[in-house]
């Protein structure tokens, strides 16, 4: 099982590509411009975008703000849903 590896610090998404490669990775305060994510606090992480999601329910709890981001290259044609904190 996965688990936070930086507690509380920001990490660019460069360096989650290179800490997570081809990997879901779930942040806490994500930095996005557009509609790219360019970081955040690591929360969770995972090959499985199921186990992100359904896992990192409760670790995002203290953030206001939450994204799942993929930490590698998508095939094209990808379709992905954008999630909303209930």
């Amino acid at each position: 099982m996965n688990s936070t590896i930086i507690a509380n610090q920001y990490v660019s998404l460069d360096e989650l590509k290179k800490m997570y490669p081809n990997e879901w990775v779930l942040l806490g305060n994500p930095e996005i411009k557009n509609t790219s994510v360019l970081g955040g606090i690591v929360l969770y992480h995972s090959k499985d975008k199921k186990e992100v999601s359904y896992i990192g329910r409760d670790k995002a709890a203290d953030f206001s703000t939450v994204t799942i981001a993929f930490a590698g290259e998508l095939k094209q044609n990808r379709k992905i849903g954008i999630l909303r904190k209930i």
